[in-house]
């Protein structure tokens, strides 16, 4: 997974982008610091993801920057994306990655230590792990907390992506936990501000790993 570099993966938020910024907002995230994109979209048709994601292959073909599509592997390969995220109510995992292929980026969902544990024997990437602390932005969720986080990051064999109510106050003690890869959506797309927004985050990891070497 040489592609997937350690750092702030963004992920999109119809809720949160406007429309007629949406394009916009992911460049600027991009400008940012942001090292993944992953759009995410849950009440758009299918036409107009594929739409959608044609348009944000191309600005992260621009910067060089991995595209992943959430949930949609018929979008992802439609579009030709470097990868997919699934949940664990999705296609099993051994399908998606039959479909895609091993060339693409493949990451799974989890939310406790046993399917982290499972997930180790599986043809993934990297796993999300989350949601870390309460957030809005997706319904259904379970607080894991920064301890079990630490757990999971020393259980899997995988790169772990952490997920989940994280923003600029709380970040630094999920990097903390040994974490390098830090999902945020509201913390970006907030307001306008969103490269600033990005700057902030992407400058607070880059500083506290730069601490490390040190």
């Amino acid at each position: 997974m040489s592609s997937f570099r350690y750092g702030l993966y963004v992920i999109t938020d119809e809720n949160l982008i406007p429309e007629d910024k949406f394009i916009e907002y992911v460049e600027e995230s991009i400008k940012g610091g942001a090292k993944v994109i992953q759009y995410r979209a849950k009440n758009k048709t299918s036409k107009e993801m594929y739409k959608e994601a044609v348009l944000i292959k191309n600005v992260c073909s621009k910067y060089n920057i991995p595209f992943i599509v959430n949930d949609r592997v018929d979008i992802a390969l439609a579009v030709n994306s470097d990868g997919v995220h699934i949940g664990q109510e999705d296609l099993d995992v051994e399908v998606v990655r039959r479909l895609i292929g091993f060339n693409k980026i493949l990451g799974l969902s989890t939310k406790n230590l046993e399917q982290v544990r499972w997930a180790n024997y599986l043809p993934v990437d990297y796993i999300g792990f989350g949601s870390i602390f309460p957030t809005n932005t997706k319904k259904d969720t379970v607080n894991v907390g920064l301890d079990l986080l630490k757990k999971a990051i020393n259980l899997s064999i995988h790169p772990v992506v952490a997920i989940g109510g994280i923003n600029e106050k709380n970040i630094e003690e999920v990097l903390k936990t040994g974490c390098k890869h830090i999902a945020v959506i509201s913390a970006v797309f907030k307001n306008k501000n969103v490269k600033e927004n990005t700057e902030n985050l992407s400058y607070i990891i880059e500083r506290y790993l730069q601490n490390l070497k040190s």
